[in-house]
């Protein structure tokens, strides 16, 4: 069984949280936000954002990214307000009266429920990426004064995401979770929601590991975005009255009115903290006199003008669920604020005209209703215990009778789960068949409520009217799933429904949905993977050049050039793949280009294990492990010089030396010889005369050629016989040299470079596995000390340059 999270499924923002050993987290998003903006949108590339990325492309492509799609849950498109459908998208009504969203972009008409599932599904993958699990199930929360139709549509919008939506939670109800869960006092809370969509205000008493919601109100149509539509519309109205009545209403125009709105909402939140704000909006729009700006300054007393109506609204249910509760305000001990705009200056001074308190300021506005579902969803998993939640109904359930009156069976603020019932009689004579018609409202007539469902009960005996008994209950569980049943009393035949079709999609249009969200979720997922192949085939182009210019930089030009033909081929190859989108072409070469800086680097890491061989350390290593291949050079006499050591200047094989200690000859055919660990050097130079060298010890020859040595560093600058330079330097031992007649060499331990340029050899990476010369192997390095000089081994002589190539 996968994890359970608790998910606030804003009109704004969302919010997913998870229990984690006993106490509720908050997931940040992949962006490094802990709230997610409730925005979708398709990019030119057809591909799907969701969240900032969708935001930031709002004002660029309006059409097709959608926001606020919380208000078109579980609606008809006839219940819309007018102002709810200026929005910089297209909404329509569809064949049966639904609201349907449309992008151009993909050519395709969303319902909300789709919209919100993208939403919710974003939510699940940023939690899963957190937690490393799959995540199966999840409590969603919605405002307290939904009605059952936008229940249901929020329970079709988890479906559509793959979810198992464990339970239907009220938003204010979920604060209180958050806030009372530390707190055993018993307690009067209110709960005061005004997010941005929606507005809900709840009264609850807690106490003892017990929520019991003592009543709720609110209204599903006022929220946050009502405040910046205000601002909207008296920047638009501003810019009228200053450019003229021939100018263009801002309103009308998409990519303007998205810039008003995004104006508007960050002149609200800066108003929440300074007097006055700024307001600039350049190149707005334009004529043939040219661009026109927008430049304002909008002070609070202002906002506050223009907001004056909808603070009113707040005014109404806020008595109403204070009335409700059966309570006086002076019993209400805390007020907690719950939502962004709450943090409106005004919003804040009429709670406290109300309640004589100073709002609580102890929990997040933003993220204390997710804290409050994943509190919930531990109470559903048995991580949380001893913690019983009552909550209520928050609107009227009843029938429809004789004359469209509503007969109410379940007032508001009944506390779920409940059962009720009434009995009830047939309007005619002779009357065989009774019609049950569920409502949901608080008004008195039916056509003025919200319809649930209809159902048939038939085969009741003929008899006159008023005398068939026929009972119908009515059944609400902790989920707020409504089951009705009706049972004639004399037959004892009974019919009944369960309301949870009460949405606005039917069951096959949630089922297609879920086989489309699915297919979209492939096809993103394709593209995505298509694009990090994309990404990081480029990547490795990138990759290799730098590497090629490290190596270049450690060995030399001549060193990397061989791999630098090849990389700068396969990179070619690669970048014209990624324009012609040749996928095979792709693939091959970017696994040949692995293959090829898998080598290099093979090739530099060998040049780094020889060098570390021939340094002060590795050569005490070798004195005291010992040398297996030493021994054997030195009983077979019978060793191929090609293996390791060389031939002198006049061609003769010399067998005097083994690997990493050699005896040689020099020009003259005198025998030098030099030492071990020790470093000591017996030799004779050219005309014969004796040298010795121990430890830094260096003497001077008859022909006063000079010598000079340190303990430490074994460097030695020497002279030879004909006045040419020598130089030592260092743990590698390198000389850098002239020869007997002035042609410049240098000496790597691990080469083995003798004056004759045809002789050149490195020793281990021509030798094969079996110890034997490879002829065939057509690489050969005449490796320095110096990197930088490194060059392929050619047995050609430049007699211009004078130098290896």
């Amino acid at each position: 069984m996968g994890k359970v999270v608790g998910i606030d499924l804003g009109t704004t923002n969302s919010v997913v949280s998870v229990m984690e050993g006993g106490k509720p987290v908050v997931i940040a998003n992949s962006e490094g936000m802990r709230t997610t903006p409730s925005i979708v949108g398709f990019s030119k590339d057809e591909e799907l954002v969701v969240g900032q990325l969708a935001r930031r492309q709002a004002i660029l492509n309006p059409q097709n990214t959608f926001y606020g799609i919380k208000r078109f849950m579980g609606r008809k498109y006839s219940e819309l307000q007018a102002e709810s459908k200026k929005v910089p998208y297209t909404i329509r009504r569809d064949e049966i009266g639904n609201i349907k969203v449309r992008c151009p972009r993909l050519k395709k008409e969303f319902a909300p429920e789709e919209i919100s599932a993208m939403i919710l599904r974003k939510l699940v993958e940023e939690a899963e990426r957190y937690l490393g699990e799959t995540i199966t199930g999840a409590v969603i929360t919605v405002p307290a004064y939904f009605n059952d139709s936008q229940r249901q549509a929020t329970r079709d919008a988890g479906r559509i995401a793959g979810l198992d939506v464990k339970r239907i939670i009220n938003e204010p109800t979920a604060a209180a979770l958050a806030y009372g869960l530390d707190r055993r006092r018993p307690q009067t809370v209110m709960v005061f929601d005004l997010g941005g969509g929606t507005f809900d205000v709840s009264i609850l008493d807690i106490g003892d590991g017990v929520f019991e919601v003592r009543s709720t109100s609110g209204d599903t149509q006022l929220g946050g975005n009502d405040f910046d539509r205000r601002i909207v519309n008296w920047l638009a109205e501003e810019f009228l009255e200053k450019e003229g009545k021939d100018c263009k209403d801002l309103r009308k125009e998409r990519q303007s009115l998205q810039r008003l709105t995004e104006a508007a909402e960050k002149a609200k939140i800066e108003l929440s903290g300074v007097a006055v704000t700024e307001i600039n909006l350049p190149f707005i729009a334009a004529d043939a006199n040219g661009p026109k700006h927008i430049e304002t300054r909008l002070n609070r007393a202002k906002f506050e003008e223009l907001c004056g109506d909808l603070v009113s609204r707040l005014r109404r249910p806020l008595k109403r669920a204070i009335s409700d509760a059966g309570i006086s305000p002076m019993e209400i001990d805390e007020v907690i604020l719950v939502g962004g705009s709450t943090r409106i200056p005004m919003v804040q001074d009429l709670v406290r005209s109300y309640i004589d308190l100073e709002p609580n300021q102890n929990v997040n506005p933003d993220e204390v209703v997710a804290i409050g579902a994943a509190v919930q969803a531990g109470i559903l998993n048995n991580e949380i215990k001893d913690i019983l939640l009552l909550d209520v109904t928050p609107l009227s359930l009843g029938l429809e009778t004789i004359g469209g009156v509503t007969n109410k069976l379940i007032p508001r603020n009944t506390t779920i789960p409940v059962r009720r019932s009434d009995t009830f009689s047939t309007g005619e004579n002779n009357q065989t068949v009774v019609e049950v018609h569920v409502v949901q409202g608080e008004r008195e007539m039916a056509s003025g409520n919200k319809s649930l469902g209809r159902f048939k009960l038939s085969g009741i005996p003929p008899a006159p009217r008023g005398i068939p008994q026929i009972q119908v209950s009515l059944d609400i569980d902790a989920n707020g799933i409504l089951q009705v049943t009706a049972r004639d009393k004399t037959t004892g035949r009974e019919q009944g429904i369960t309301v949870q079709g009460a949405s606005t999609l039917s069951d096959s249009e949630v089922n297609r949905m879920i086989k489309d969200a699915e297919q979209f979720a492939d096809q993103d997922r394709e593209r995505r993977e298509r694009v990090e192949k994309r990404n990081g085939a480029k990547a490795l182009t990138d990759q290799a050049q730098r590497r090629l210019k490290e190596v270049t930089l450690d060995f030399g030009s001549q060193f990397a050039g061989y791999y630098r033909r090849r990389i700068d081929v396969l990179c070619e190859e690669i970048l014209d793949s990624l324009e012609k989108d040749d996928e095979r072409v792709l693939d091959r070469a970017q696994a040949d280009l692995q293959d090829t800086l898998y080598e290099l680097n093979r090739e530099v890491r060998l040049q780094y294990e020889d060098e570390d061989d021939d340094d002060f350390f590795g050569a005490i290593r070798k004195t005291f492990l010992g040398d297996d291949e030493q021994e054997r050079l030195d009983e077979d006499y019978s060793y191929d010089p090609r293996q390791g050591d060389y031939r002198d200047n006049y061609g003769y094989p010399n067998y005097g030396g083994g690997n990493r200690n050699p005896g040689y000859q020099n020009n003259y055919g005198d025998s030098p010889r030099r030492g071990g660990g020790g470093y000591q050097d017996d030799y004779q130079d050219n005309y014969g005369n004796s040298r010795s060298r121990n430890l830094g010890n260096y003497q001077d020859d008859s022909y006063g050629d000079s010598r000079r040595g340190g303990r430490e560093g074994y460097r030695d600058v020497t002279q030879d016989n004909y006045d040419n330079s020598r130089r030592s330097n260092g743990n590698g031992y390198q000389d850098d040299y002239q020869d007997n007649y002035g042609n410049s060499r240098r000496r790597n331990s691990d080469n083995y470079s003798g004056n004759n340029p045809n002789q050149s050899r490195k020793r281990e990476n021509n030798r094969s596995q079996d110890g034997n010369y490879d002829d065939s192997i057509d690489r050969r390095y005449y490796s320095s000390r110096d990197r930088s000089r490194s060059i392929p081994y050619q047995n050609d002589w430049d007699e211009e340059d004078d130098e290896w190539f």
